[in-house]
C-alpha cells in the first residue's frame, strides 16, 4: 500500500534513522516495567508477556526503544546502493534487532518501472537474478538475523504493485525463482511470503519449501471503519481474515506492516492489544509498526493516513 522516498540512494534515504542518535522518543508508552497505560504516542504498549514487535522507523522514533526486535527496511532492486545495508546491519546489531528487508522488484523512480507483462517476462527469462543476487549476497555478509520478503500485497490489484497484476502460477512461478537465486549466496536468511490478506491469497502460496513465515498487513483507519464496516474495528477484528486464510499453511505468521489511526481512544485501543497475545491467533509470533505517513492515496477520499507514533489526536 504504500511506497518509500523514490532516489538512487533509496536505503540510505530510508534509512535516515541510521544516522540518528538517540533522536528517539523514550518508551515512554510503554507498560509494564511502570504499569503506566496512558498513551503519549501510538507505538504498541508491550509487558514481559508480548509478541514481539519491530518498526520500519525512517524517523528514529524507535531508535532508543529496547522493545523493538526487528528493525523493517524497504529497498527496490534497481537503483540503489548496497552499501548502505551494512549502516542498517550495524545499527540493528547495537540494538539486539534483526533485520527484514522487503525487495520491491522495480525501481523507485516511476520513469523507469517495466510495465506488469515485461516485469514478469524478464523475471522468469533470468534477466533480474543478478538484482536479486546481489540484494542476497550483500544480505548474507550482515550480522543481524535476516528475513527476506519479496514483492509484498500480490494479492491485491487496487495498489501501485506491478506484480500484483499477475496470474496467481506468474507471481508462483516468479516468487521461486527469485528464493532459488538468493539461496545461491545466502543460506542462513529466511523468507517472507506477504499476502495483503484477501480472500485469494492461497491461489499465490509458492510451498512450503520456500517460505519461512507469512507476512499480513494490518492498518486501522477510524474513519474507514466508520464508512465500510459501519463500526471501529480492533485489531482482531481486523486482521482475523487474514490470519485465518493463512493458519493452514502451519508457518509463523508476523504482521509485516501495521498502522492505525484515529481519535486517542480508537488509539489507545489498538496500542494496547496489538502485541498481547490471543488465543485466536496462536501462530502470530510479531507486529511491525510502519512508522511513517502514506505515500499513495487511500481510495475514495481518506487521503494519506499518517501512522507515524508521533501524531496522536487530541480528542
Amino acid at each position: 500500500m504504500k511506497l518509500m522516498s523514490k532516489t538512487a540512494k533509496a536505503i540510505a534515504v530510508s534509512l535516515g534513522a541510521l544516522m540518528l542518535s538517540g533522536a528517539g522518543l523514550a518508551a515512554n508508552s510503554i507498560a509494564g516495567a511502570t504499569g503506566a497505560t496512558s498513551i503519549v504516542d501510538k507505538r504498541p504498549l508491550t509487558d514481559a508477556s508480548s509478541i514481539a514487535v519491530g518498526a520500519y522507523d525512517p524517523h528514529g522514533d524507535f531508535s532508543a526503544d529496547r522493545n523493538v526486535a526487528y528493525e523493517h527496511l524497504f529497498l527496490p532492486w534497481e537503483d540503489v546502493d548496497l552499501s548502505s545495508l551494512a549502516v542498517a546491519d550495524k545499527y540493528a546489531a547495537e540494538r539486539g534487532r534483526g533485520l527484514i528487508i522487503t525487495v520491491e522488484p522495480w525501481s523507485w523512480s516511476v520513469d523507469r518501472r517495466q510495465s506488469s507483462g515485461k516485469l514478469l517476462k524478464g523475471i522468469l527469462a533470468g534477466k533480474y537474478d543478478a538484482n536479486m543476487g546481489a540484494i542476497c549476497s550483500a544480505s548474507a555478509a550482515l550480522k543481524s538475523p535476516v528475513i527476506i520478503r519479496w514483492a509484498q500485497e500480490m494479492d491485491e490489484t487496487d495498489n501501485q504493485f506491478t506484480w500484483a497484476k499477475w496470474a496467481p502460477s506468474d507471481y508462483v512461478s516468479a516468487y521461486r525463482r527469485m528464493v532459488t537465486e538468493c539461496r545461491k549466496t545466502n543460506t542462513t536468511a529466511h523468507y517472507m511470503w506477504s499476502p495483503k490478506g484477501n480472500a485469494s491469497l492461497a491461489e499465490f502460496y509458492p510451498g512450503d519449501a520456500f517460505v519461512d513465515v507469512v507476512g499480513l498487513t494490518v492498518f486501522g483507519l477510524q474513519q474507514y471503519d466508520l464508512d465500510k464496516f459501519g463500526h471501529e474495528r480492533s485489531f482482531a477484528e481486523a486482521l482475523s481474515p487474514g490470519y485465518h486464510r493463512v493458519e493452514q499453511f502451519g508457518k509463523p505468521v508476523m504482521v509485516a506492516e501495521l498502522g492505525y489511526e484515529g481519535d486517542r481512544e480508537y488509539v489507545r485501543k489498538w496500542a494496547e492489544t496489538v502485541a498481547k497475545p490471543n488465543a485466536e491467533f496462536p501462530r502470530l509470533t510479531a507486529v511491525v509498526y510502519f512508522n511513517d505517513r502514506e505515500v499513495y492515496a487511500w481510495p475514495d477520499h481518506y487521503g494519506l493516513p499518517d501512522w507515524r507514533v508521533t501524531s496522536v489526536a487530541t480528542n
